[in-house]
């Protein structure tokens, strides 16, 4: 017999992706460079950093969207290249486990209605009729959409688009879940409700890869987190950790300094961000 407790320890060393020297260019920029990653299975990891960091670069290589000019990226123990995904197969597979919803909803949603959005993957797939009409109802029920699945998802607000986007790739069950500032333009309502999504994504059953700039999800979302700044990694650590990093986080624009004057006139300067309210 199977001992749960060690297949679930051995699922957790897995690794997901590996990158290795990995080097990406808009023209002559570089937006990663000499970029150096491994990623598990099972990981919630948050990919941290200032706007133009190389976040949303690093997340289109993993979603096999962009190939680096330089360097390699592995998938677990196989190439992702250009060139492997072109075989039907492997990219069938692919697509299927590894989803990526991305910053901006309106680049991923194009069905006339939010059912029709959420019911192209698996009819892509082949899925039956009764079971895709089942399933397309359990992930409107979860993401607490079901008023609107008869809307034409460019008339959603963009918490509303967010969520369809997210169901759009949840209802097939990837292994690998993508975030691009997943609470980036939310009201505070739908903020809430995608950080609870969030808070309780993967339980060690999937890998969620976060990219964001908000401080006050981390430790929330991410177990571990990788600091990003002018296309590198220049720090590692725990939710934890990087948050008491003061300097670090000055450093790396996603603070920014808080100056005041004392009534004995002395000026008094400290690492200041806004906070929400979850």
């Amino acid at each position: 017999m199977t001992n749960p407790s060690r297949k679930r320890e051995f699922s957790v060393t897995v690794p997901i992706f590996e990158l290795r020297d990995v080097t990406y260019r808009y023209g002559k920029i570089d937006a990663l460079s000499n970029l150096d990653l491994t990623i598990l299975a099972g990981q919630r990891i948050a990919l941290l950093g200032a706007n133009g960091s190389g976040k949303s670069t690093l997340l289109s290589i993993l979603d096999g969207l962009y190939f680096p000019q330089e360097g390699s990226v592995m998938y677990c123990g196989e190439p992702l290249t250009e060139d492997r995904l072109q075989t039907q197969e492997i990219e069938f597979d692919f697509r299927r486990k590894v989803a990526l919803v991305f910053q901006n909803p309106d680049i991923q949603l194009f069905n006339p209605t939010v059912f029709d959005e959420i019911a192209f993957g698996p009819l892509q797939v082949g899925w039956p009729k009764d079971q895709i009409l089942m399933r397309v109802s359990a992930i409107l029920e979860r993401m607490e959409i079901v008023h609107l699945k008869d809307r034409a998802p460019h008339h959603l607000s963009t918490g509303e688009k967010k969520r369809v986007a997210l169901a759009s790739v949840l209802i097939l069950d990837p292994d690998v879940l993508l975030l691009d500032e997943p609470t980036a333009a939310l009201d505070p309502r739908s903020e809430s409700q995608m950080i609870d999504f969030l808070v309780n994504c993967g339980d060690g059953k999937k890998t969620v890869i976060t990219a964001t700039h908000d401080l006050d999800l981390l430790e929330d979302i991410a177990d571990y987190c990788h600091v990003f700044q002018g296309g590198q990694i220049v720090a590692a650590g725990t939710s934890d950790e990087i948050l008491r990093n003061h300097e670090l986080l000055l450093r790396t624009n996603l603070v920014h300094a808080h100056r005041h004057r004392h009534a004995s006139g002395e000026m008094h300067i400290h690492p200041h961000r806004h906070a929400h309210e979850h």
